[in-house]
């Protein structure tokens, strides 16, 4: 499916920081649940990402990444999400994006 310019721009990706990874032994697939930093317009977003086999916890605190802020909140088991972080997936690993430099967390992606 094509998307036109219009589409596009209703996607709204920003820049943050991961704050807390905690374990999510409720998730179906192995998980982490993260709390995410967006600044000051957005502020902190959970979310819960199947990472496991690249990242240990530890890394990703403090790693910049990109997510999509504006999907509806999603109920994951026990876990409600409010932002969903990209990445490139090859079968079960997941490469986060990232900005190449640190940036202000909140910062849109266009």
């Amino acid at each position: 499916m094509e998307l036109n310019w219009n589409d596009f721009q209703k996607v709204d990706m920003r820049v943050g920081t991961i704050l807390e990874v905690l374990d999510f032994p409720e998730a179906r697939n192995p998980s982490y649940k993260l709390k995410i930093d967006f600044g000051v317009v957005l502020g902190i977003r959970k979310t819960s990402a199947q990472i496991t086999t690249l990242y240990n916890k530890e890394e990703l605190i403090g790693r910049q990444i990109i997510a999509v802020v504006n999907f509806p909140k999603k109920q994951i088991g026990p876990f409600m999400s409010e932002c969903l972080i990209l990445g490139a997936v090859e079968g079960k690993d997941v490469t986060l994006l990232h900005p190449g430099l640190e940036v202000e967390n909140g910062l849109k992606i266009s």
